[in-house]
Formats: C-alpha cells, structure tokens, sequence
C-alpha cells in the first residue's frame, strides 16, 4: 500500500482544521513532516521518546527540536514535552537486545512510542495522531502504519498513515536541516543499535 497516498486522501477528505498530536523522534524528521501538514492542521508536536540514550543525547534532540518550532514560528505547530521515561524503553525490550537495527526490538519501540501517542490523544482529545518516523528510510513504513491501524482501533482516535519518506520527503529533510543548522544524529536513539554502526 502506498501510506503517502493513503494520508493525501485523508487531507483531501478533510472540510475543517483538525487537532493533530504528531510524535516526533527529533527535528531533523520533522522538518518534512511538519511543511506537509501545517497547511492542513494545528499540530502539536509531541517528543516522547525514552529509546534516545544516553540522557545527554535525549536532551540535546529535544532542544533541537525546540528550536526548530521556535524558528518555524507558526501558529499552528506548538510543542509538547514529557518526562524521560528510559526505563519503560529498557523494560519493553528486554530479551530483545541482541536484535538488529530494523528487527523485532524496532517494533517493539515503535508500539511503545505510538501508543503513548494514541493514549495523550485519546485523553486530550485530538481529531488524529500521528509520527514522524516514516520521513527515514531505515524505518519500516508499513509496520509503523499497522501499527498506527491497530492503536485507531483500541483508542478510537484516528491515525495519520504517512509514508513521508517518498517524493524525497527524506533528501527534503536533509536539506532543511542544513538550512536550519540543525544537529543529526548519526544512530537512531538506543544503545543497542548504536553498535550496529
């Protein structure tokens, strides 16, 4: 399935502004991201993510990230902070640990980060949820938007599918970070796929 396609039909569906809650892993994905859809919706970007180690690490992609919205200075896009929630990461992965970059602990990650998402939407009422992290080619578009899928279901709030790596969503990125100045990280987040590198 084309997610991209999936999600313009959506957008092309819409006949008011909705409420967006979009998690995001760090500025560098959603720059791309957050051009797309500031045209279509108010956003609130959310930046959970307990997987990003060390703390150090954590805390220098979220001020980027505030940076970035601060620079951006649209009205439609504010952003949400949460606690740094590491052990919940460690602890949904365990067993996993060994895996590689892409496997089941990704999935795992994935599950855990969207539905945190899914949940603060469902509790503060947002029309639609959705992520980020289908802007990067080494995350597994079609098992983040199942994902997205199956938490719709359990939490009656409507998800987003996205596939934002396509029509270079992902060379966009690139260049508007180097246009913001902004810092990319050279792993993912977590220690385990730090040593994939």
């Amino acid at each position: 399935m084309n997610y991209q396609n999936k999600m313009m039909e959506i957008i092309n569906s819409l006949d008011y502004r909705p409420k967006l809650l979009l998690h995001s892993c760090c500025g560098p994905c959603s720059t791309t991201v957050l051009s797309i859809l500031v045209k279509y919706f108010d956003i609130t970007v959310l930046y959970y993510n307990p997987n990003i180690e060390p703390f150090e690490e954590y805390l220098h992609r979220k001020e980027e990230q505030i940076r970035f919205i601060k620079e951006l200075a649209d009205k439609h896009i504010e952003f949400l902070d949460c606690d740094y929630a590491n052990a919940d990461f460690r602890s949904s992965v365990v067993g996993l640990e060994g895996e590689k970059e892409g496997g089941a602990r990704c999935a795992v990650c994935f599950k855990l980060r969207l539905e945190y998402t899914a949940r603060l939407a469902k509790e503060k009422k947002y029309d639609y949820f959705g992520t980020t992290l289908t802007v990067s080619p080494h995350k597994n578009s079609e098992v983040i938007n199942k994902l997205g899928a199956l938490l719709e279901s359990s939490y009656g709030v409507k998800y987003l599918y996205s596939d934002f790596k396509k029509k270079d969503g992902y060379k966009k990125s690139i260049e508007l970070s180097k246009k913001y100045n902004l810092y990319r990280q050279n792993y993912c987040g977590c220690e385990f796929g730090r040593v994939d590198l």
